[in-house]
């Protein structure tokens, strides 16, 4: 279940272009990724590619932990953690208008089409926050 994210941090969380995703290894290594997102309603969702590393890192531990950059001296930061599942996406993240409104041109600033962004990454992972903290 959901936890409810106290109105400061979710406005900060909403108004984010990247939030660093981190999973770990089989062999206990965290891996932190950063990754385009949408947070609606208490839950994060990520496109991904099927094979990715961290889809592998999930399915052995699904505990995760989300972080949003700090500012220069370490302050104003925001680390959820909770659990992250993966799926075969619902609705292509072209066909999602939140995430295709905020990433349409980041996606045509890494070389891809819509089409081909929606054929890569094909898959998502909801990550379900079970703690916030931040400054």
């Amino acid at each position: 279940m959901a936890i409810e994210i106290d109105p400061k941090f979710e406005q900060r969380i909403l108004k984010e272009y990247v939030i660093w995703l981190t999973t770990v290894r089989d062999d206990g290594q965290p891996q932190p990724t950063p990754v385009w997102f949408i947070y609606e309603n208490g839950v994060f969702t990520i496109y991904t590619v099927p094979t990715a590393q961290k889809v592998k890192n999930i399915a052995a531990n699904p505990r995760v932990a989300l972080n949003i950059n700090s500012d220069y001296e370490g302050g104003d930061f925001v680390i959820i953690t909770g659990e992250a599942d993966f799926f075969p996406a619902p609705l292509p993240a072209t066909q999602n208008a939140t995430y295709f409104n905020k990433y349409a041109q980041g996606i045509t600033n890494i070389g891809m089409t819509p089409e081909s962004f929606e054929q890569q990454f094909s898959a998502a992972i909801r990550v379900t926050p079970s703690r916030v903290r931040g400054e």
